[in-house]
């Protein structure tokens, strides 16, 4: 792991880039640190560098005091798409303006995906932990597909919060029933392109004996900001 850069914000929060061989990625630590440490997985297609995820991770970092990494997935932010993924995005945008069946397109591109970030996603966790700024238990926050693989065979990950606005294909919806965390799972009711029941559905599946969903009213990227701090506070209650 090597640091690239490294500034120290106005609420004394550090940001740092780094680099873990090929991987591009974040990392946020309060002014109390060491502090508990929360994985910030976006969602499908973002860069780690989205500003409302880095507004999340540094609020997370100020007002909380939790420590907040991110990387980019492969494919995504400043890494490099394949002509398989090219492929993949553009199958799926044509079928979803035509209202075609996806469920095969999702599968041929979300499960590759999940089966190269998960493991880097533990290389980044054994990296980062191992700094002095880092101490206790570990959450994960983002995209639900990869939190269900990462969040099963991890098992230095307590608490969840998964993003319900996303496609989850067959196989890791069959993993879901293993996800035994404490779980938080956030859905946007209108999210165009999205069927509600099989993300209902999905969240009955989880295994998890202490789990919670909120469902509020808006679009894809409409959750709205006190989400934020529900899952700082749900965070505080299982990671401290």
């Amino acid at each position: 792991m090597r640091f690239t850069s490294e500034q120290r914000l106005d609420d004394g929060v550090v940001e740092r880039e780094f680099l873990l061989g090929e991987i591009p990625g974040v990392l946020w630590t309060p002014p109390s640190a060491p502090a508990p440490l929360i994985l910030s997985g976006h969602n499908g297609g973002l860069h780690k560098r989205e500003p409302r995820l880095v507004a999340r991770a540094r609020h997370h970092a100020g007002t909380y005091g939790f420590a907040v990494a991110a990387i980019d997935a492969p494919g995504h932010g400043d890494r490099p798409r394949s002509p398989a993924d090219e492929r993949h995005r553009a199958g799926l945008r044509r079928a979803l303006a035509a209202g075609e069946p996806v469920e095969d397109i999702v599968n041929a591109f979300l499960l590759p995906l999940v089966e190269r970030a998960v493991p880097e996603w533990q290389a980044t966790l054994d990296a980062v932990v191992s700094l002095p700024d880092i101490a206790g238990p570990v959450g994960y926050s983002g995209m639900t597909a990869v939190g269900i693989r990462l969040t099963v065979l991890e098992p230095r990950i307590a608490a969840a919060v998964f993003f319900g606005q996303g496609f989850v294909p067959g196989p890791l919806r069959a993993q879901a029933g293993d996800v035994a965390v404490p779980l938080l799972f956030l859905l946007q009711w209108d999210d165009a392109g999205m069927a509600r029941q099989p993300i209902l559905d999905l969240f009955d599946t989880f295994g998890s004996r202490e789990k919670t969903l909120h469902a509020n009213l808006g679009g894809h990227a409409g959750t709205p900001w006190f989400e934020v701090d529900d899952s700082a506070r749900f965070f505080t209650r299982h990671l401290r």
